[in-house]
């Protein structure tokens, strides 16, 4: 029979629950909170799951989100609540929920939408690509997201300002509709016309970067450009070089005052150092959906490793790193030796200071090139450094200002 999971902070609701579907002969799991659920969702893959929606640490409506999000709603949820509104169940349906159970739940419609449930044929295909709704808990990429949403409702193209460690294809695959098409522009290489477009309706067009088209490509781009609203497509585009040089470089000026018309600069790995673990985690989680690695779990220490790392190719680059992570490593845990073992260490660049200078200037430049060392290890994370150099932050800010160095507020303290 079915592996079921039940989710509920009442262990009266649990035990009643698993009772009545162990004697359908039903395999079942429980669950007292949302951490409990995820543990049990990533583990068993259970084939239908009795979602409670009033919980203490997260509510039902936030973890089907975060499911829906991560590409993990691969299994039918019937909701559960004793104080629900029609609101309510409306957005869980919209989510995805397949159901909506009133308590006190009657044996009869519990066991119909089991039932029913359990009839739906199971997921197939791979899962919907990762998008910033998976990334809750940072606060640059929640602000991303808005911004993104806020840009993609009032104009079909946007320009993504990148440089190393750009996450322009997470960005990027946010704009998109949820079922829309994505097409790499990169990918076409032959002269367009609105047939070859007319399955990209309601989808999004991606170039990672304006510098690589070809004359040919750049002319595609125009033609579609003059598309968009007919297509109902939107156009994301990204580069590290200004207007000006594009133009320099032979591009058609109309056409490049067009693609620069509306701009957005994302964060890189560099400037959101912080949630790089929550990055590689999600990442990790939707190779595993996707059956691309098997089940593998960071340690913190891993975690924490990889947060500390360069990631000069950016989101694709973590990426190749978690998968080849996941594939490299023989136990359920990925450790931190096995991040050492496959990935290079950070590389601090520490420089000797000149001997041959005054007292004064020498203890200056150690200064500089240590305090140069800890923003950069802790990613300007004033809190951190100020624990790891023994001092007070007010004290900190006022020898970081004396020296010269400048600190990224973006970064102190999410």
């Amino acid at each position: 029979m079915a592996n079921i999971l039940i989710v509920d902070d009442e262990i009266g609701i649990r035990e009643l629950l698993s009772e009545i579907l162990g004697d359908e002969g039903h395999d079942v799991v429980l669950a007292e909170n949302a951490a409990a659920a995820r543990a049990v969702r990533n583990a068993r893959r259970p084939d239908l799951v009795l979602l409670d929606i009033w919980m203490p640490d997260a509510d039902g409506i936030t973890l089907l989100k975060e499911w829906s999000a991560n590409g993990q709603l691969t299994m039918p949820v019937v909701m559960m609540s004793g104080h629900g509104t029609i609101d309510t169940a409306v957005e869980a349906t919209r989510i995805g929920a397949i159901d909506y159970l009133e308590k006190p739940i009657a044996l009869q419609k519990l066991l119909s939408a089991v039932k029913r449930g359990l009839a739906r044929p199971p997921a197939s295909g791979q899962p919907m690509p990762l998008t910033l709704a998976a990334f809750t808990r940072s606060v640059p990429l929640r602000e991303l997201r808005r911004r993104l949403q806020q840009i993609s409702e009032n104009s079909r193209v946007l320009l993504l300002r990148i440089g190393s460690g750009s996450i322009a294809e997470l960005a990027a695959r946010s704009f998109l509709a949820e079922g829309g098409a994505w097409l790499d522009f990169t990918a076409i290489v032959q002269p367009v016309d609105g047939k070859q477009l007319q399955g990209c309706q309601g989808g999004v067009m991606f170039v990672p970067e304006l510098t690589r088209l070809t004359r040919a490509q750049q002319k595609n781009l125009a033609f579609v450009l003059d598309r968009l609203d007919r297509l109902n497509l939107h156009l994301v585009v990204a580069t590290d070089q200004s207007a000006d040089v594009l133009v320099a470089e032979g591009w058609d000026e109309m056409l490049v005052q067009r693609l620069f018309e509306v701009s957005l600069t994302p964060p890189t790995l560099a400037d959101i150092q912080d949630d790089v673990p929550e990055l590689a985690a999600q990442l990790l989680l939707h190779l595993v959906e996707a059956g691309d690695v098997p089940h593998r779990h960071f340690s913190t220490a891993a975690l924490n490793a990889l947060r500390t790392q360069s990631w000069p190719g950016g989101f694709a680059d973590l990426r190749a790193a978690v998968k080849s992570l996941a594939l490299g490593t023989l136990e359920e845990e990925i450790g931190l030796s096995d991040v050492r073992r496959v990935l290079p260490a950070p590389v601090d660049n520490v420089h000797t200071v000149s001997l041959d200078q005054p007292l004064r200037e020498a203890r200056e430049a150690f200064e500089r090139l240590y305090f140069e060392h800890y923003l950069r290890v802790e990613g300007n994370n004033m809190t951190r450094i100020a624990e790891r150099c023994g001092l007070e932050r007010t004290h900190l800010y006022r020898k970081l200002k004396q020296l010269g160095l400048q600190v990224n507020r973006r970064n102190d303290d999410h």
